[in-house]
């Protein structure tokens, strides 16, 4: 089997990713933008997409990605848009919405666009990565982000809790049919993360301070941090690690 670049450095494994062509969707800002910095700065030839040509435009002056602008609320628009990014060695589905509303006023509307961005473009997406890997014969690995609000009931947040618990359900099918051809699938799960759709979120401190008291380490995520287990998963150092849902949350499920 072909394995990203490993090397053994002072007694460390050092995992690059020179020659990997990495897609990432939600690549514009938050987690999206911090895995594209990272995976650029191991090696990897980024793809980046968004449905914000500026948050782009000014990512690809930064580490000199190929860029990608499409609504992947827009299925078929997506489906096109990836078999023009081909071939994709690894890919990351970071894309995802959020809309705050009470359960009993949440619409019909809301979750129809809330599982079109969370769920049905992250299937549509690795669909097309994955047929290509196998009739190219190549492995490959897939790392859907997803959030603890799979597991957590959170208020105002009903079609996000339930997009995020059907993206896991959807990793661990993905991972049992495509771990037979070589192509791992895992999830990250980070609680609230200071990416401006999580400041949105969480910006009220009465709000906040309930969570952050149920976090042992008494704060919220930065990007950067479920950058590095997103990485950690894409790479061969996570060569056994195929299908699990990895918290990212301080503690937070450990309570």
């Amino acid at each position: 089997m072909k394995r990203t670049g490993v090397s053994e450095r002072r007694g460390r494994w050092i995992t690059d990713f020179a020659d990997k062509r990495v897609l990432v969707t939600g690549a514009g800002k938050g987690i999206g933008r911090a895995t594209a910095e990272l995976l650029a700065e191991r090696g990897a030839r980024v793809v980046a997409l968004s449905r914000t040509v500026e948050d782009l435009e000014s990512l690809r002056e930064r580490i000199g990605c190929d860029i990608c602008v499409v609504d992947l609320e827009d299925w078929r628009a997506a489906q096109s848009a990836i078999k023009d990014c081909l071939p994709i060695d690894l890919l990351v589905n970071c894309a995802g919405v959020v809309y705050l509303e009470p359960f009993l006023d949440t619409t019909p509307d809301t979750l129809d666009r809330t599982m079109a961005v969370n769920l049905r473009a992250p299937m549509v997406v690795a669909q097309a990565v994955a047929a290509d890997l196998i009739r190219r014969g190549e492995p490959g690995s897939i790392v859907n982000v997803s959030s603890i609000a799979a597991e957590v009931g959170t208020p105002n947040h009903t079609a996000y809790c339930a997009s995020k618990a059907a993206l896991d359900a959807m990793t661990r099918v993905m991972a049992v049919e495509l771990g037979r051809a070589a192509i791992r699938v895992n999830s990250v799960n980070p609680v609230v993360t200071l990416t401006p759709m999580g400041e949105k979120a969480w910006s009220d401190p009465a709000k906040a301070r309930p969570m952050l008291e149920r976090i042992p380490l008494r704060r919220f995520a930065q990007p950067q941090e479920v950058a590095a287990a997103i990485v950690y998963l894409l790479s061969d150092d996570a060569s056994m690690v195929n299908g699990v849902s990895l918290d990212v949350d301080g503690g937070f499920r450990a309570g």
